[in-house]
C-alpha cells in the first residue's frame, strides 16, 4: 500500500473529481483517498487528493484561497451557468454589439472585494439534505441563499467579439466556496445581456499550484506522493520537535516550549526527529496541545 501524502493531479475534462479518486484508489492500493474541493466535470486542473491519514490535511487545504483562469461568454444564459446547460435567453446581436470594454470593466469592478453571491442551483450545496442539483434535476425549482465571498482578484487577459457573443478570458483569485459559474451568471446580468462560463481551469489552491500537479493517465503515485511532513509544512510554520516531545505529543500530552512567544492560535506542523509528521499543533502561550495527530507507521516511502 502507498503510504501517506498529498498528491497533485492535473484533472483533465469530462472526469468528475469522483472519477480521479476512484482512479487513484486503484493506482494507490487503497480505499483512503479523499480531495480538498470539488472540481466540475467541465473544469481541468488542479485537485488536491489526500492519500490515507494525509485526509486529515484536506480540511486544512479546502478553506484556502483559489486561482482560476476561466473564459465568460456574454450574450447567452444556460441552465447551469456554464457550457453544459441548454441555453435558456439570448440577447439580440445589437445589445451585444453594443457592449464595450468600459462597461465590461466597471461590472467586473463591482464584483471585486467583498461580494454576496447566490451560487447556482445546480451546486453540490446540500438543501435539506438532498444536492441542489439533483433537486433540480427533479423537476424542483430551487434557489440558493446569497452567501459572502471574497474575490481579491477578478483581471481581464483577453477579449474576443463574434456576432453573437463577447468571450472574456479573466484571472480570478478568491476565497473557498466562490463559484465562478454564478460570477460568470452575474457579469453577464450585470452587462444586461446575460452570460455563462465556457472554461475553466483551477491553477492554484492555497500555496499549491497546477504547475506541480501531473495528468492521472499514467501517474506514478509513489513517486509523485508529496510526504505528509512535507506537506504540512508547506502549509504551516514548522517546528521541529525533540524525541520526547515527539513522544508526549504521541500520547496527547502537551509540550512546554519556554523560549516560544505566545501563540496566534494557528496550527504549526510538528516535525518528529524522524522527519515524520506527529501531528498538527496549536500554542497558548509557551504550551503546545495537539489538534490533531498522524500515525507513524503510514509515512510515504517516495
Amino acid at each position: 500500500m502507498t503510504g501517506s501524502g498529498i498528491l497533485l493531479v492535473d484533472k483533465p475534462g469530462g472526469w468528475t473529481s469522483h472519477d480521479v479518486v476512484a482512479r487513484t484508489r486503484r493506482l494507490a492500493g487503497t480505499r483512503k483517498v479523499g480531495h480538498a474541493g470539488t472540481l466540475d466535470p467541465m473544469a481541468t486542473g488542479l485537485l488536491i487528493l489526500g492519500l490515507n491519514s494525509s485526509t486529515r490535511l484536506l480540511t486544512y487545504i479546502v478553506g484556502t484561497d483559489k486561482e482560476y483562469l476561466a473564459t465568460i461568454r456574454l450574450g447567452s444564459s444556460t441552465t447551469t451557468d456554464d457550457a453544459e446547460g441548454e441555453t435558456i435567453e439570448r440577447a439580440p446581436a445589437a445589445s451585444v454589439a453594443a457592449l464595450t470594454e468600459a462597461s465590461i470593466h466597471a461590472a467586473i469592478d463591482d464584483l471585486t472585494g467583498e461580494i454576496e453571491q447566490i451560487p447556482s442551483s445546480v451546486s453540490a450545496i446540500k438543501v435539506d439534505g438532498k444536492r441542489a442539483y439533483a433537486r433540480v434535476r427533479a423537476g424542483e425549482q430551487v434557489v440558493l441563499e446569497a452567501r459572502p465571498v471574497t474575490i481579491s482578484e477578478f483581471d481581464v487577459l483577453d477579449l474576443r467579439r463574434t456576432s453573437e457573443s463577447v468571450d472574456v478570458d479573466v484571472r480570478v483569485v478568491c476565497s473557498s466556496g466562490t463559484y465562478i459559474r454564478s460570477l460568470a451568471r452575474d457579469l453577464g446580468s450585470a452587462v444586461g445581456v446575460g452570460g455563462h462560463l465556457t472554461a475553466l481551469r483551477r491553477t492554484r489552491v492555497g500555496p499549491f499550484r497546477v504547475e506541480d500537479a501531473r495528468p492521472i493517465e499514467g501517474l506514478d503515485v509513489a513517486s509523485r506522493l508529496v510526504p505528509a511532513a512535507d506537506a504540512a509544512s508547506i502549509l504551516f510554520e514548522r517546528f521541529e520537535l525533540s524525541e520526547q516531545q515527539a513522544i508526549d505529543l504521541t500520547h496527547g500530552k502537551p509540550i512546554h516550549v519556554p523560549d516560544r512567544q505566545n501563540g496566534s492560535g494557528v496550527p504549526v506542523a510538528a516535525i518528529a526527529p524522524t522527519g515524520h509528521l506527529v501531528g498538527l499543533i496549536e500554542f497558548r502561550g509557551k504550551e503546545a496541545r495537539t489538534l490533531v495527530n498522524f500515525p507513524s507507521d503510514e509515512i510515504a516511502t517516495a
